[in-house]
């Protein structure tokens, strides 16, 4: 009997093997498999590409040579010609500053900020007491003394003045060594030729400068860190609020639809639009309180609106309506028989919500909001019209404060003509990624954490 059965189930098998439909399936799909796999390659080409080309920017030899030698800068403060600025106090760089740049230059670094706590250096007969009690204090007032290693690094770049002469790239430094030995020592024999590592913890701790060689990322740092902050104070809680109501409390009328398709709408909006909403009603309207004139000129207030406040909140519009579609779908990924256990259990609709419905929604909540905050962190457009600076010394006191990004602050570098500062624009570009993949890597490590909870 199973003997009998066998040849009919061969000749059905044998049927489909050669049915041509079935064999236009196969190719179909391994058509789609093939096109999938070229697709994943030229993307990961694409990014290895990108990663190698900063690689190759951020390392490789580089041609200094000193205005003046650090040698004949210790000797005049009676120290030996092979002292190191390293080995100088704070007390000793600045009389040094002191004794090779003007007296005006000098009251204006001391204007931006003070070397001491006590007094200005520069001119004895003012003390900075009294200069704070005027009616145009200067910006020194709201900020801490300078640290030893910002004098010294201001002491490089003015006296020493380091100027780099000539760049070259990982590759052509690894394969080409001998021949760029050659040409500088022919064209700058006085040079000194150092491998450099454009990303170190100097370039990251540096303030800006016009010099690329000691010009470094922290005031951007810090003023990215500090926009992200507000960023994320201000939309998260509001866009939260508003996923919750539309997914739990909204009825379905024509309002709440037209209200759930804007928001759709605004996430697709260009940035730059809402730059332009952020100028209009943040730094123009809303400037008594986004310059901190409200504070009655404290805490390193302004004179215009064009402050940390208004980056921040103009960031925190743009990801609203990301905030609240990536909400509005993890709480609705919760199922509904958990609604119906607490509303049976005698809870109210608000105790269901957040018993139940928020803790399992938490990890769909955070990584969308993460990953929100993330775009924020490299958005440049709304930023350079809310009036971001391009190019700011001092680090920001506080969100009164004026600022930059880190994304402006590469753009700002890459624009200029020489070579060396499409090499620091890497490095900064390294730090930029380094920053994403961490809230990246946050936002998995939390989703994984809160569902292995639930």
């Amino acid at each position: 009997m199973a003997g009998s059965r066998d040849p009919q189930a061969k000749s059905r098998n044998d049927l489909f093997a050669v049915d041509p439909l079935i064999r236009r399936r196969r190719r179909r799909g391994v058509i789609a498999k093939f096109g999938l796999l070229v697709a994943l390659m030229v993307a990961v080409a694409a990014l290895v590409t990108l990663i190698l080309t900063i690689l190759n920017s951020s390392f490789g030899l580089v041609a200094v040579e000193n205005a003046r030698p650090t040698s004949g800068l210790v000797s005049s403060l009676g120290y030996p010609s092979d002292t190191g600025l390293d080995e100088l106090t704070q007390q000793e760089l600045v009389l040094l500053l002191g004794q090779e740049i003007s007296t005006n230059l000098g009251r204006r670094f001391e204007r931006e900020q003070r070397f001491f706590d006590d007094r200005l250096v520069f001119e004895d007969e003012y003390v900075l007491n009294d200069l704070c009690l005027s009616d145009e204090p200067p910006s020194a007032c709201w900020l801490p003394a300078r640290s030893r290693e910002d004098v010294e690094a201001l002491v490089v770049e003015r006296v020493v003045e380091p100027t780099i002469v000539g760049t070259w790239s990982f590759i052509d430094s690894t394969f080409s060594r001998d021949d760029i030995r050659a040409k500088v020592a022919a064209d700058h024999p006085e040079a000194e030729l150092v491998f450099r590592s454009w990303m170190s913890w100097d370039f990251v701790k540096s303030p800006q400068s016009p010099d690329p060689a000691t010009a470094g990322i922290r005031t951007a740092l810090f003023g990215s860190l500090w926009v992200v902050v507000i960023t994320l104070v201000f939309s998260f809680p509001i866009g939260l609020g508003a996923a919750i109501y539309l997914e739990e409390y909204a009825r379905e009328n024509r309002l709440n639809s037209v209200i759930q398709t804007n928001i759709n709408n605004l996430a697709g909006v260009p940035s730059i639009i809402y730059g332009m909403l952020g100028l209009a009603i943040f730094v123009r309207t809303m400037e008594v309180f986004t310059s901190g004139s409200f504070l009655g000129g404290g805490g390193g207030a302004t004179a215009n609106g064009r402050t940390i406040v208004s980056a921040g909140l103009t960031l925190g519009l743009l990801i609203l309506p990301l905030i609240i579609i990536n909400a509005q779908e993890a709480i609705r990924a919760v199922p509904g028989s958990l609604r119906q256990a607490g509303m049976a259990l005698g809870s109210t609709k608000w105790q269901t919500v957040r018993a139940h419905v928020l803790p399992n929604a938490l990890p769909g909540i955070l990584t969308g909001t993460i990953l929100a905050v993330a775009r924020a962190l490299g958005e440049t457009a709304p930023l350079v019209v809310v009036g971001a600076s391009t190019f700011i010394t001092t680090d920001p006191a506080g969100p009164f404060s004026k600022f930059t990004v880190l994304p402006i602050q590469i753009f700002q570098w890459t624009s200029r003509p020489q070579d060396e500062f499409r090499n620091i624009a890497a490095a900064a570009i390294i730090v930029l990624l380094i920053l994403l993949l961490t809230l990246n890597t946050a936002a998995v490590l939390l989703r994984n954490r809160y569902s292995r909870k639930a």
